[in-house]
């Protein structure tokens, strides 16, 4: 098997040329994620003009920036150069300060326009994602006087799979595919064949833009400004990359982990630290309460030690049961299934589901427990192991559809907070039942 990383070390250019060009773009791609940034630079620079543009648009912005600082030549401008609008303002965005002054100052006049409107618009928005190079239809044109359009503009847009359709003052009125156009008679007006429009403004944020774009199977959707003016298009491609990077800065956020922003083999060992550090820090502190939790209840402990034995289980129970709730209540939020009004009805049903999982833990957690430590301890177990898991799905529910009306990241609030409050609260319970069965 050939290693790009050995033979880029090696200066064995040509065999890395060869081994390259026997690849598609996805698997150099590939292969350059999994390797240094020394190695990467000296792969990218065997690789064809054409293919090197479409490589480099490929990686994420963290490479790119990589890369650009690697090679330090007269070539990365015009690689600049020749992205597409939105590409350009990502990585642009990446940059230091001082570099992307000097690539901007290289682009044309045209193309400095572009690349500048894109970045007024805020970080994260569809405005900034949309590429403002798109084919526009007149209603008033045949269809045949379309098709004949869009030959003579196509090459200049980044799709033309879709196309608004504007009317005055470039105001939104349809929207029409390419499809529809080739299987209509040419004599038919467009305003015939276009159909209502799915928008989305520039200033929304682009995980909405992403969601229209998946939910409506669009290849493109038209992003338009406060008076429904035309600005640019959202395509499925940026949907795509939008949507995983969302995703997985949920999975590593719900997970207590900061997002990586570029492929695993790429980061190093101190990145993979410092992504993982900071909520470890917040979770240690919040431990802290259940030691508190622990010292108040210590005269319990220490007249029926055999408690002790089952709060490991009960914390881990809980945080389970809560972490559960979090993910569902979260994903659910995420896809627009579920709305802050809809907060009574969502704590009520993992309120009942929490009642119902704790029921069935204790029936089956009883009879093991009064095995090891007898029936009463195995009764205080079983009830609060119903209590707990009640709390738990409460909080897992409540936490993250409070952060998003607070405007945090339910994501990131969840995790800490459902630990901390869980494993306290559940403590508390724990002693209180024991104390009234036992009689303490």
């Amino acid at each position: 098997m050939v290693d790009v990383s050995v033979l880029a070390r090696a200066g064995d250019v040509r065999a890395l040329q060869e081994h390259l060009d026997e690849l598609d773009v996805p698997a150099v791609v590939d292969e350059l994620e999994r390797v240094d940034s020394f190695s990467r630079a000296v792969a990218f620079r065997t690789l064809s003009k054409d293919r090197a543009l479409a490589v480099f648009e490929d990686l994420d912005p963290p490479l790119q920036r990589e890369l650009v600082a690697e090679l330090r030549d007269d070539g990365v401008a015009n690689l600049v150069a020749a992205m597409d609008p939105d590409d350009r303002a990502g990585l642009l965005d990446e940059l230091p300060a001082s570099v992307a002054r000097r690539l901007l100052s290289g682009l044309s006049p045209a193309e400095q326009e572009v690349t500048t409107a894109l970045l007024g618009y805020p970080p994260e928005s569809a405005g900034r994602r949309m590429t403002p190079a798109v084919v526009t239809l007149d209603p008033a044109q045949t269809v045949a006087e379309a098709l004949e359009h869009v030959r003579r503009q196509g090459r200049r847009a980044e799709t033309v799979y879709l196309m608004a359709v504007v009317g005055s003052g470039r105001s939104v009125t349809g929207v029409v595919s390419l499809r529809r156009l080739l299987f209509t008679d040419p004599a038919v007006q467009v305003s015939q064949v276009m159909v209502e429009p799915i928008t989305v403004r520039a200033d929304e944020d682009q995980e909405v833009a992403a969601r229209l774009v998946r939910d409506h199977g669009l290849v493109a959707l038209p992003v338009v400004d406060d008076e429904g003016r035309l600005l640019g298009v959202f395509t499925v491609d940026d949907a795509m990359r939008v949507l995983e990077a969302e995703e997985s800065e949920d999975i590593a956020r719900s997970g207590g982990t900061e997002p990586l922003r570029r492929p695993y083999l790429s980061a190093s060992v101190l990145g993979l630290m410092r992504s993982r550090i900071l909520w470890l820090l917040v979770l240690i502190a919040a431990a802290t309460l259940t030691v508190n939790v622990l010292e108040f209840f210590e005269d319990t402990l220490a007249e029926v030690v055999t408690l002790a034995l089952f709060v490991p289980l009960l914390i881990g129970t809980a945080g389970n049961t809560g972490a559960q709730a979090a993910t569902t209540v979260v994903r659910a939020m995420a896809v627009g299934d579920v709305r802050f009004s809809d907060l009574p009805r969502v704590v009520g049903r993992e309120a009942a589901v929490g009642v119902l999982l704790g029921g069935a833990l204790a029936v089956a957690g009883f009879l093991p427990a009064t095995f090891v430590a007898g029936p009463q301890i195995a009764l205080v177990l079983a009830l609060a192991l119903v209590a707990v898991c009640t709390l738990a799905t409460a909080a897992g529910s409540f936490t993250p559809m409070v952060a998003r009306r607070l405007g945090l990241d339910p994501a990131v609030v969840s995790a800490p907070f459902i630990t901390t409050f869980v494993d306290a609260s559940g403590l508390i319970v724990y002693f209180l039942i024991a104390r009234a069965v036992l009689g303490l």
